[in-house]
């Protein structure tokens, strides 16, 4: 790193006096290019969940960071003109004059915070490298780093708006590709999490702007010529050396066959290991089976038995984690087509910090004769391409009934599940598009999947194809079309 310098550069100093210079005009700025903000702040509150502790590093005159709605905001900049109009407007947040690249300005702050937002700001660093690496003294494991800047591309349309006066004037900034910002990420110890393109049209032009943005400026390939380029990222992991407690919740109905085997089978990897069947209803004597395996095995595990009140997997697992006392959740579904034996790898990558949201993925080794049927493999693999695109997140497989993530996040996603509503009765997609309204770390861990020895499949394909058909629509317009 390179020494912090007591006075701005030549080329800071210039940019300080030319934000005070037009610090009064910055809100009459806002007005004029009301589409371009107001789509920017929709995003950002779509990323950005309300009630946490935001800081926003060249928060200007601090509309972005009140549009948040934190619980408690604080706004850095390094003009004092900006710093009282921003006291002015919203005397509620907390805005302090000074350099975002000053260590001694970042290390007075009270952190940590939730979210730390970096909104065009890094156009304007003189060391973007040092400065990331400056605010992971702000930071805890679950804090997220949102970065917004211009896209490159659009570097020679913008000059032109400056020069006929339809942009505020700017002086000379880095132009940065998402690939230059991510790699100064990485070298500042920062792990991406995901990355979105928005507003192919940056004008509502009559509405036409509008519906060209929700529903062709997402497409893969037209996206990236978007006007807006944001990255997520966290710190990056470090391993956890404390052992962390487990549920395994095995959501089960007529699987009892299969339940003694889920006990016989299942490997210590935890000092701490809590198995919990959550039972639906069976007709089969699955429930009876469940209390005769508690208490033969009593001695070697603490399993708990509950009954369902609902209907469906999804039902299951809300109760099951409900009721779940362990740090870390597990879902292992009662067909064991995922082998139990398999369950140390998902803790293992959870712990060590390679995803916040560990999901298996059946469609990397091959399977056993008659594990997956055709039409159900061919469908997976359409729905990993649709959620990988609707995510920005890797997702192969995500319909694996085998899910892991901490009870913290768990407890995130469901304070925020009005987003998305009741919707899925899996369970699958609650998780799935909850964890990443969240800005989740997802994880893939390859499975070998297993044919059922006992029982019949709980799945009516073609009518769950056409839910899950459905559920793309529906997410395409809660995640893409906003």
């Amino acid at each position: 790193m390179s020494r912090t310098e007591t006075t701005p550069s030549p080329r800071k100093a210039a940019m300080i006096t030319w934000m005070d210079s037009i610090a009064g005009k910055r809100d009459s700025w806002l007005r004029r290019n009301a589409y371009f903000h107001t789509e920017h702040q929709r995003y950002m509150q779509f990323l950005i969940p309300k009630g946490g502790r935001v800081l926003d590093l060249g928060c200007g005159t601090g509309h972005l960071l009140a549009s948040l709605e934190p619980a408690y905001g604080v706004g850095v900049d390094f003009s004092g003109r900006m710093i009282n109009i921003a006291r002015e407007n919203f005397p509620d947040l907390t805005f302090e004059i000074g350099d975002a690249e000053d260590p001694d300005i970042i290390g007075k702050l009270e952190g940590p915070f939730d979210v730390i937002v970096v909104s065009d700001t890094i156009g304007y660093f003189e060391d973007c490298e040092r400065t990331l690496h400056n605010l992971h003294r702000l930071c805890t494991p679950d804090t997220r780093i949102v970065i917004a800047y211009f896209s490159r591309y659009w570097e020679p349309v913008l000059r032109l708006a400056e020069l006929f006066g339809v942009k505020m004037r700017q002086p000379s900034l880095n132009w940065l590709s998402t690939s230059d910002i991510g790699n100064l990420l990485h070298l500042a110890d920062f792990d991406i999490i995901k990355r979105e393109w928005r507003q192919l049209v940056p004008r509502r032009i009559f509405g036409v702007g509008s519906l060209v943005n929700r529903f062709v400026g997402t497409l893969p390939g037209l996206r990236r010529l978007s006007l807006r380029n944001y990255l997520i990222a966290r710190t990056a992991p470090q391993k956890v050396d404390t052992d962390l407690s487990v549920t395994i919740l095995v959501p089960c109905r007529n699987e009892r066959g299969n339940i003694e085997s889920a006990i016989t089978r299942m490997p210590h990897f935890a000092d701490d290991m809590e198995i919990l069947f959550v039972e639906g209803n069976s007709s089969d004597g699955t429930f009876e089976e469940c209390e005769r395996v508690r208490d033969t095995y009593a001695g070697h595990w603490n399993i708990k038995v509950v009954r369902q009140d609902g209907k469906g997997k999804g039902d299951a697992v809300r109760k099951g984690f409900d009721l779940a006392r362990g740090e870390v959740l597990m879902i292992l579904d009662a067909d064991l087509t995922v082998p139990p034996e398999d369950l140390p790898k998902f803790y293992d990558a959870l712990v060590a910090g390679k995803g916040e949201f560990v999901n298996g993925s059946r469609l990397v080794y091959p399977m056993e004769r008659d594990a997956m049927r055709f039409l159900n493999w061919v469908a997976n693999q359409i729905f990993s391409v649709l959620f990988t695109w609707l995510l920005n997140q890797r997702f192969t497989d995500t319909l694996c009934g085998t899910k892991v993530l901490r009870k913290r996040h768990y407890e995130q996603i469901v304070a925020n599940r009005s987003y998305f509503g009741e919707f899925d009765p899996f369970g699958d997609f609650d998780l799935i598009f909850g964890a990443t309204k969240m800005n989740l770390k997802v994880a893939e861990v390859p499975i070998r999947y297993a044919s059922r020895t006992y029982g019949e499949t709980q799945i009516s394909r073609f009518a769950h194809g056409w839910l899950l058909i459905r559920m793309v629509v529906f997410a395409f317009f809660r995640l893409k079309a906003l």
